[in-house]
């Protein structure tokens, strides 16, 4: 599996993409933290970190006992540049185009 399929499938999830929610509300969470805003066990929020870890979405980071979990956009933002910027480029130069041959047809 790839990088982007990593990412895909953990971005496939709402209760990992609701945990990235609450991340970029406020990095460095511990488990407990985040467990407390979600409707399921510890142990379903930590394999859920696990996934959104493997593809590299979350970078846990250990401070004394505890463990805080903090969000790195960058895959977010590879994701993007290759998936869906590529296809709407050409979409919003037509738009754009468009909008330039319209005004100059204007009295």
């Amino acid at each position: 599996m790839d990088d982007d399929d990593r990412v895909f499938k953990a971005l496939a999830d709402p209760s990992r993409r609701f945990l990235l929610d609450l991340l970029f509300e406020r990095d460095g969470r511990t488990l407990g933290e985040l467990e407390s805003e979600l409707a399921m066990t510890r142990f379903g929020v930590a394999k859920h970190l696990k996934v959104l870890e493997e593809a590299g979405l979350v970078v846990p980071r250990r401070s004394g006992r505890e463990k805080r979990h903090f969000l790195n956009p960058v895959p977010i933002r590879l994701i993007h540049d290759r998936w869906i910027d590529k296809y709407t480029e050409h979409h919003v130069t037509t738009l754009i185009d468009l909008k330039n041959a319209l005004e100059e047809d204007e009295p």
